[in-house]
């Protein structure tokens, strides 16, 4: 399979990019933005394509033409501001929907944040990255493409233990990057996973068996 990230020089995307640029099933193609990301992304294994969330969804499209699944972990970051936040995390996302569509790409996998889905459970601190997940989630649910969506709850630069636990009942509410990574290459081309939302935590299942397990 020929995979597509978007946020590619993030701390999920990195590893993504490695994990998938190890896996002889898939091939690798990291978005980004400017050219000096280029070589560290290419040294994990990945070919690398430019194009701003910022800009047009044909140039979206023209980058993402070719791959046959499109994972979408992209952020504004912590260290700018709401306007960013709704550019990136929501504009960006719905653009990247209708470049897949444009291009023709079906399948879709977002990384989004726990609890996106529910009003009620939202920081004030952060709620505008809280708003833009909620928005882009809804609007991918309502899209013909065949989406995943992830929901990890609080992340950690930890190494990945390579079993989580999803649903809602999970005590732990952290989980590494290294292994929503792993989920995102477990995933892929898994279609249990399609058309849903999986909730994720660091926990004793197998990535492969928890992901069927939904």
């Amino acid at each position: 399979m020929n995979v597509l990230v978007i946020g590619a020089n993030g701390k999920v995307g990195r590893h993504l990019v490695r994990l998938l640029g190890e896996n002889d099933s898939h091939r690798v193609k990291a978005l980004i933005r400017n050219q000096d990301q280029a070589e560290a992304l290419e040294r994990l294994g990945a070919e690398t394509v430019i194009a701003d969330l910022e800009g047009t969804v044909d140039d979206i499209a023209a980058a993402v033409k070719g791959s046959d699944a499109i994972v979408f972990t992209a952020g504004s970051g912590g260290k700018t501001g709401a306007d960013k936040t709704l550019l990136i995390d929501l504009d960006g996302a719905v653009k990247a929907m209708e470049a897949a569509k444009q291009a023709g790409i079906r399948r879709f996998i977002m990384v989004s944040a726990r609890h996106a889905e529910n009003r009620e459970q939202w920081p004030e601190s952060i709620k505008p990255y809280y708003v833009a997940k909620h928005y882009a989630d809804r609007l991918l649910e309502a899209s013909n493409l065949d989406y995943t969506i992830l929901r990890p709850g609080g992340l950690t630069d930890d190494p990945g233990i390579g079993k989580v636990a999803t649903g809602d009942d999970s005590s732990v509410s952290t989980i590494s990057r290294e292994d929503v990574a792993a989920v995102v290459v477990a995933a892929l081309d898994e279609r249990q996973t399609y058309h849903r939302a999986i909730n994720l935590a660091s926990g004793s299942t197998p990535i492969a068996e928890a992901i069927r397990q939904g």
